[in-house]
């Protein structure tokens, strides 16, 4: 640009905001020339345009050509292309798309299950323990548990002994100390035996021992005091019309005097009343058991019943 050639006007009297407010293309407004021709020298550096008009390069009008932005929303599916492809989601809390939801009831199923199985896992070892706690008991109160088996062999050699000694004992022992037993109880010898058909006999069931009036005919008595001296040993009995008498015996040791037994009824001779009497005679005992034989002997007169004895203090 040469002096002199600067337009109109000078730059001091430009407004540098006009082109806001002049004309557009082809207005003369402010002295400038309407269009820049090309090969024609500028006169003025202010060609008015309206606002966004202005083109650089070879992009002349391509932002004229621009299609203005829809303020609109535009669904996905009408963009070119077609709907994008959609992110996956991921499942959540809430979530419906993505991952499956959590299954409650399955859940809470398992956790039945699981309590369940607890329970009865607790029910079992009570039961266990308890039946633990009964086997140490029985084995405590038999001497204990015996891999072994020495206890069972011990055991089966002691029952065998008892057995042993119980076959060697008399089949009527008497029992230890002064009580009054049944003669039918004690041990039977010499061919004596018990019968009742003679009624009234105090002993248990009307028992009582016959078959006295033969020799060696008997009964013995095992029995136990607490000290040596003379007991009197009491009998009750029956006789046939006639007074009757036995011979008593002690540890081996043969009595001075037998035991008499009288007919205080005065039944007829033979004829057996079912009032029973009783009697009784010294003998001499040791401290401890002590054997008392009641028998038929030479001498005697041994036709008579015994129902029972029993020991008191001379």
């Amino acid at each position: 640009m040469t002096a002199g050639n600067n337009g109109t006007g000078t730059p001091e009297n430009d407004d540098p905001f006009g082109y806001l407010y002049r004309g557009g293309e082809g207005s003369t407004e402010g002295g400038g020339s309407a269009t820049h021709q090309p090969g024609v020298p500028r006169t003025s550096h202010h060609q008015v345009r309206p606002v966004g008009s202005r083109t650089y390069g070879g992009q002349q009008g391509a932002a004229a050509q621009r299609p203005a932005p829809n303020p609109h929303y535009a669904a996905p599916e009408t963009l070119p292309g077609g709907m994008p492809p959609s992110a996956p989601q991921q499942g959540g809390h809430g979530s419906q798309g993505g991952g499956a939801r959590p299954n409650r009831r399955g859940l809470l199923i398992a956790a039945i299950a699981v309590v369940l199985v607890v329970a009865g896992g607790i029910g079992v070892a009570i039961m266990t323990n308890g039946s633990d706690k009964g086997d140490d008991k029985q084995n405590s109160a038999s001497g204990g548990e015996n891999p072994g088996g020495d206890a069972d062999d011990s055991d089966s050699s002691s029952k065998k002994k008892e057995k042993d000694k119980k076959e060697e004992e008399p089949k009527n022992p008497s029992a230890n100390g002064q009580k009054k037993r049944d003669a039918a109880s004690l041990r039977l010898i010499g061919g004596a035996t018990t019968e009742k058909s003679v009624s009234g006999a105090k002993a248990n069931d009307g028992a009582y021992v016959t078959g006295m009036n033969q020799q060696g005919a008997g009964v013995e008595w095992t029995v136990e005091v607490q000290s040596a001296g003379r007991y009197r040993l009491n009998l009750s009995y029956g006789v046939p019309g006639q007074d009757a008498n036995l011979t008593i015996t002690a540890n081996g040791k043969r009595e001075s005097r037998s035991i008499d037994m009288r007919d205080h009824i005065h039944t007829k001779p033979g004829e057996w009343s079912s009032n029973w009497m009783s009697t009784w005679s010294e003998i001499s005992l040791n401290k401890g058991t002590n054997v008392i034989k009641l028998s038929c002997e030479p001498g005697n007169k041994c036709d008579t019943h015994l129902d029972q004895v029993w020991l008191s203090g001379a």
